[in-house]
């Protein structure tokens, strides 16, 4: 039987990034495999084109040669080298019926962690291992209760199809589009989403969420022409003037009437040293919006300013998308359901159907939802309250392992009710 906690730790010490989950994503083949389920992972289960926001080639090989010195199985990591690190299992149950699927993100964030004695994993010894990496949002423990639930669900107790989805680089909003354009989602009849802590204590669980904005988050490039910034400053072209340019003008884009936005220049960089005219520089933008036609129209004027901010001095400029989500709606019958079952479960003493969230953040299973709502199926993101030390993606942060059980336990009972 799997130690939960055991399972948590082991995940927390050794977090990956997105699309870099090689170790994770291995173990949680082979776990899966042993317990009977057909599992699908690499290039069968995430589409290759659709996956954004990549890290470079250089990044990719060595968090994969990494995975390899830390036990990562070499056949099955052989199948994800480049990034293709989704995982989907499937089980079919001892009667007919529905499909029910159940998401489970695996990426951490490039966050260096805590070594102050009053943090959990520092006094544990189960710190991350890796250096400026750590799971700071709880997708280890997320990791753990899916394949937790999994192990108790293989006795194949319940009505038609069990369909699993560990997904890849959820931070950054990058991971799930392209589950969704491989096929992952054909079939669902019912998926669950779920996350820990949001500011929901250890014991509550929320039913169903709101809040959730849409965005796009781009990757822009400036190229111009480098020169003597003394001797000859005219002949130079100065990219990163350019991409200030665009800066400002992004930051003043108006507000919107129809709905609430958000625009946001997160990083700006470029240049090689004080007496040459920049050459190239880069811009990571994020836009949001509660509606999701009015970011697209928000995500269109801030590619207009960089294409013209671009013309303005001379320069050439290409924007990539590297991320998105839409907004999430979910539907009310699953969420009274997880709150019918979570009331019979120890370790849950407050339930309730709508979380209305006010965080104002993105999630990018909102392309899953959407997609089994396209095929006339139902979804909800649930929200499995957890004490919190310390914020999401903050250096302290940890999780109630507490919860982690009755979280499994509710899965549980979803899965075999329906």
């Amino acid at each position: 039987m799997i130690d939960i906690i055991a399972l948590r730790r082991d995940l927390h010490t050794h977090p990956e990034l997105g699309f870099t989950e090689f170790r994770t994503a291995t173990k949680v083949v082979q776990m899966l495999s042993e317990m009977g389920y057909q599992v699908i992972y690499g290039r069968d289960a995430i589409d290759d084109d659709s996956r954004r926001g990549l890290p470079k080639l250089e990044v990719l090989e060595d968090a994969y040669q990494r995975a390899l010195r830390e036990g990562a199985d070499p056949d099955i990591v052989q199948q994800m080298r480049g990034g293709f690190t989704a995982v989907v299992a499937e089980l079919q149950g001892d009667e007919d019926g529905p499909t029910t699927a159940f998401r489970f993100d695996m990426d951490a964030l490039p966050i260096r962690e805590s070594e102050l004695d009053r943090h959990l994993p520092q006094k544990g010894q189960f710190r991350s291992a890796h250096e400026g990496i750590m799971h700071a949002c709880a997708h280890d423990g997320h990791t753990s209760i899916g394949l937790a639930l999994a192990e108790r669900l293989s006795d194949r107790k319940f009505a038609g199809k069990l369909r699993l989805l560990f997904q890849p680089a959820e931070e950054g909003v990058r991971g799930a589009y392209a589950m969704v354009k491989k096929g992952m989602l054909e079939g669902v009849d019912r998926l669950f989403c779920m996350h820990l802590g949001t500011d929901v204590p250890s014991g509550h669980i929320k039913g169903s969420s709101a809040g959730f904005l849409a965005t796009t988050k781009l990757e822009a490039r400036f190229t111009g022409v480098s020169s003597h910034a003394g001797a000859s400053p005219e002949e130079g072209r100065n990219a990163l003037l350019g991409a200030s340019t665009a800066l400002l003008n992004i930051h003043a884009l108006p507000r919107f009437s129809s709905a609430d936005t958000r625009v946001n220049v997160g990083i700006l960089e470029g240049g090689t040293g004080a007496n040459i005219i920049a050459e190239q520089a880069r811009m990571v933008i994020e836009t949001r919006s509660t509606s999701e036609e009015t970011n697209l129209e928000l995500e269109r004027r801030v590619r207009q300013i960089i294409e013209h901010s671009a013309a303005m001095h001379e320069l050439s400029a290409s924007v990539e998308t590297i991320g998105g989500a839409i907004p999430i709606r979910c539907d009310l019958e699953l969420a009274e359901l997880a709150v019918r079952e979570a009331k019979g479960i120890p370790g849950f003493t407050h339930a309730e159907t709508v979380a209305n969230g006010s965080a104002l953040g993105s999630e990018d299973a909102s392309y899953m939802i959407r997609r089994v709502q396209e095929q006339g199926g139902k979804a909800t993101y649930m929200i499995v309250g957890s004490d919190l030390p310390a914020s999401h993606h903050h250096p302290e942060f940890d999780i109630d392992e507490a919860v982690l059980s009755p979280a499994v336990s509710l899965l549980e009972r979803l899965a075999r009710t329906l």
